[in-house]
């Protein structure tokens, strides 16, 4: 039996998936690796944790599924976008990789806003406002703050692209996963050529270009010894996570659209042309589909807000999930479903690390808004799983004034394990909600890719028709359509109420930290 790998790397773990050639998922391993944030603008990681994590995850899926590892015959890479890592001339990490939440790039933001216009801009990368999130505000960052560093680093690397390097040997990327990146143009799939030289960037600091879907190389030695896997295993590119994942639902072609609640909340709405909304709103993103295009707006904390509760204030469900052998996660949304839609007045801003699409706005903050005496933990569980589906309704607003509009959504990513959470957001957005078999839709859709790609299937439609299989419908719940109209408008006027204070408000040290 051909056996197909597919490996995530997330913002706050790695997955890797074991599927057969008929694209069956025979297992699934995932690791956690936490974050460094020693200040309200920080993100950073150990690079090292993104190798490590692959190593244990392949062997432990494999295990799982019962596999042999001589039958794997290929596997794909995707991963998050923008979280940036510097590598030297002998292929050593010379620094950390700053996350993408990391937002300590606030005054080189700026700077690159000042020095190019949004129309151009979203023109070419598809970005619709300069945030410190993008991979250009770090690198300026670096050469501001840390020019020993940036100049020092032989290349630059996105997390997709160091998994590939030490795979294969090969430094290699692709458009799917540099779109966001500011240093990549969507429109002639090449380097951005006006940022690299207000950066004083040279390409040959930056990996080889490949296209999304592309076979980049077999595993060289170290890695064939690491991972127990032959040489001959050929390794596909998948491209950013929300690629990956949109072709693993099945959203290849437009009038899809998707969403993910991972560590962050992401949408997908595959389209043909990257210049199709004429507000410049909507986020473009190269699709891991090739030729086509994905409308993807991003909220840093959707799942992670979640993840926040349960290790501030979710030890007693911890406790009980690790002895009854459940989820954690699952005790706090049973907690939650004890609570009427709309939380009794408790509304949340889930914005812990800024807010993104459609508001853009770095300094924002979470904040729990409306609660009383009354008012108990199962309360502030589910005004978390509302807050984020509110921002799920306010980005499929989005996507419908640009020309994206479904009929219903399908749902992917951790938070589609959760049937309130799912039933939840059908009753907000008043839209059908359709589950996937596998939550992992990343995974699946590195598996089709590799699966393509090196021709266990014709294309992307066999592909997709094989290992795409819908689990359970969720339709909206008219009961609750009047107390949801009014929570997402007290959800939307406190966030504009806010929005001044935001922008006034210093981060919690003071803004000194950022400063060194």
């Amino acid at each position: 039996m051909a056996l197909l790998l597919g490996i995530d790397a997330g913002t706050t773990s790695l997955k890797t998936g074991v599927f057969d050639d008929m694209g069956a998922q025979l297992a699934v391993a995932g690791e956690e690796y936490a974050l460094h944030t020693p200040d309200a603008l920080r993100a950073e990681l150990d690079p090292e944790a993104y190798w490590r994590a692959l190593r244990s995850t392949v062997a432990r899926a494999l295990e799982r599924a019962g596999a042999r590892p001589a039958d794997v015959t290929a596997l794909a890479v995707s991963s998050q976008g923008e979280t940036v890592i510097p590598v030297g001339r002998d292929d050593s990490v010379n620094g950390p990789a700053l996350v993408w939440l990391d937002n300590r790039a606030g005054d080189e933001a700026l700077e690159l806003a000042r020095r190019f216009d949004g129309p151009t801009v979203y023109a070419a990368t598809g970005v619709p406002a300069i945030v410190p999130t993008w991979t250009a505000c770090k690198l300026l960052w670096w050469k501001r703050h840390a020019p020993g560093l940036f100049h020092s680093a032989a290349r630059f690397l996105l997390v997709e692209d160091f998994l590939l390097q030490r795979l294969t040997g090969r430094y290699v990327t692709e458009g799917g996963v540099q779109c966001t990146s500011l240093l990549y143009d969507i429109r002639d799939h090449r380097w951005w050529q006006p940022m690299l030289d207000y950066l004083e960037l040279t390409p040959d600091r930056l990996p080889e270009l490949a296209t999304p879907g592309a076979v980049v190389g077999t595993l060289r030695a170290e890695a064939t010894t690491a991972l127990g896997l032959p040489r001959s295993v050929a390794v596909v590119a998948g491209g950013m996570d929300q690629g990956a994942g949109a072709v693993g639902v099945g959203n290849i072609r437009p009038g899809i659209v998707s969403e993910s609640t991972g560590g962050a909340l992401t949408l997908q709405a595959s389209v043909d042309r990257p210049d199709g909304d004429p507000s410049r709103q909507t986020p473009v993103y190269v699709h891991s589909a090739p030729g086509r295009y994905l409308y993807c707006p991003v909220c840093p904390t959707g799942g992670m807000a979640l993840t926040w509760f349960r290790d501030q204030f979710g030890e007693r469900e911890v406790e009980l999930a690790r002895r009854q052998g459940r989820s954690a996660y699952e005790l706090l949304t049973d907690l939650a479903a004890t609570v009427p839609p709309a939380a009794e007045g408790l509304t949340m801003l889930p914005h812990l690390m800024g807010a993104f699409s459609p508001e853009y706005d770095p300094n924002a903050r979470g904040v729990f808004f409306g609660f009383t005496l009354r008012h108990q933990k199962a309360h502030f569980a589910r005004a978390i799983l509302e807050a984020v589906a509110f921002m799920l309704r306010r980005n499929l607003e989005l996507l419908a004034t640009a020309g994206a509009s479904t009929a219903e959504v399908h749902s992917h990513g951790g938070g589609a394990r959760s049937r309130l959470w799912n039933q939840i957001k059908a009753d907000v957005c008043n839209l059908p909600v359709v589950t996937m078999e596998g939550e992992d839709a990343a995974i699946r859709g590195d598996a089709i890719l590799a699966g393509v790609a090196t021709g266990a299937f014709a294309d992307l439609d066999e592909a997709c028709a094989a290992m795409v299989v819908a689990r359970e419908r969720f339709a909206p719940d008219p009961t609750t359509r009047e107390a949801y109209e009014a929570a997402y408008a007290r959800y939307r006027a406190l966030f504009e109420a806010l929005r001044p204070i935001f922008a006034t408000a210093a981060p919690a040290d003071g803004g000194q930290q950022a400063r060194q």
